[in-house]
């Protein structure tokens, strides 16, 4: 089984920084894109930031400049580091681990960690 576990929110001031991680755990072979999503309060969740297993990465327009993310393949776990916080970026951020392969051969579409909250407020 793999599962996906997050770490790293908080509560930050605005134009401060935070840095998440999520670690994947299981008999893991490769995943092929790693990602980060966010749902604020009564909206819907929405792609933050995603990145292949090749280095590519892509970012929503509301955090370009502002938010990187990395990814370290022999450790299964992909980070965000968040600079120039606002309050908007206010929300439970979610891993996801899209089309993980096992060592077993077994296959998983999407894999969703619980989610770290980050709130931003003075």
């Amino acid at each position: 089984q793999v599962q996906l576990v997050e770490s790293g929110g908080g509560l930050v001031q605005p134009g401060g920084s935070l840095r998440l991680s999520c670690a994947a755990s299981g008999s893991i072979f490769t995943i092929y894109v790693m990602a980060w999503y966010r749902q604020a309060p009564g909206k819907q969740r929405e792609l933050v930031a995603s990145i292949t297993s090749t280095g590519r990465a892509n970012y929503a327009d509301s955090v370009k400049g502002r938010f990187t993310i990395s990814r370290d393949i022999a450790k299964n776990t992909v980070y965000l580091e968040m600079n120039s916080l606002k309050p908007e970026d206010t929300a439970v951020y979610l891993c996801n681990a899209d089309r993980v392969t096992t060592n077993e051969g077994h296959r998983y579409l999407e894999v969703w960690g619980q989610g770290t909250l980050v709130t931003v407020s003075s």
